[in-house]
């Protein structure tokens, strides 16, 4: 074990999700997260979807849209404090393997609820209400923008 060896990152967020297996990571937790809602008795199974659907963008909005700087302290200035992770993650570049997988992972996660609650109109609201609070705030337009009273910079 290497103690007091320090990493090259000058912001580690920069580079987090291209770590080795967050992936598989957090795949296995919406999974669990799925399991755990399955195991509730009086769920059935397409609210469970939605739900899984709902408590995953909710938590990839505050954790990649809402909260802005790092849990560590940096030597970037302070500049990464001004910023989401999501435009942290790669060093700002667009289209990156990650950032095609954290864009991509929602959207599969709206196409199966969708299938599993048969397109019920009121789950089928739900669930897209959810996607597109997810999805929007990840377009390159929106970064440094204010949204809801809040000035990103």
């Amino acid at each position: 074990m290497n103690v007091g060896v320090a990493h090259s990152e000058v912001n580690p967020n920069t580079r987090i999700m291209n770590s080795r297996g967050i992936w598989l990571t957090y795949a296995l937790g919406v999974g669990m997260l799925h399991i755990v809602l399955l195991s509730i008795p009086f769920f059935s199974v397409p609210v469970v979807w939605t739900l899984t659907n709902v408590i995953h963008n909710l938590g990839m909005y505050v954790f990649l849209h809402a909260v802005k700087g790092t849990p560590f302290e940096t030597p970037d200035q302070g500049k990464a404090r001004l910023l989401t992770h999501w435009e942290q993650l790669d060093y700002g570049v667009q289209f990156t393997s990650s950032r095609k997988f954290f864009t991509i992972s929602p959207i599969i996660i709206y196409f199966l609820a969708s299938f599993y609650t048969k397109y019920d109109p009121t789950h089928c609201f739900i669930n897209t209400a959810s996607l597109l609070s997810v999805l929007i705030p990840k377009l390159p337009q929106l970064h440094g923008v204010r949204i809801f009273g809040i000035n990103k910079y």
